[in-house]
């Protein structure tokens, strides 16, 4: 599951930064961690593969519902590092802007 679900963000993640208009988001850095997050639990998958054989594919419920959580915490964590580094960078401005207007 966990491995899905990075896939989907990563996918998804790609078609919004492919359809741009411009950079100003900063879609790259929050593309590269979502398939560098997938190419990790690939790698993981394989390694698993190779030492469960067949019960690889037969996972017990509470297995799949902590894959569940642990891809989309991974998810989670993923956006709010882009978010926190977007806020510092700012791109467009909007933090100082809102900054200035306070003092």
């Amino acid at each position: 599951m966990t491995l899905l679900i990075t896939v989907f963000a990563a996918v998804i993640t790609t078609v919004i930064w492919y359809n741009r208009k411009d950079d100003n988001m900063k879609m790259g850095i929050l593309l590269f961690m979502f398939w560098g997050a997938s190419l990790m639990w690939f790698v993981d998958a394989v390694f698993e593969y190779a030492e469960l054989k067949a019960e690889y594919f037969s996972p017990a419920a509470e297995d799949m519902l902590n894959d569940t959580f642990l891809g989309l915490s991974v998810v989670a964590l993923a956006l709010v590092i882009w978010v926190v580094r977007l806020l510092i960078m700012d791109p467009k401005g909007s933090v100082r802007t809102a900054l200035r207007k306070k003092t």
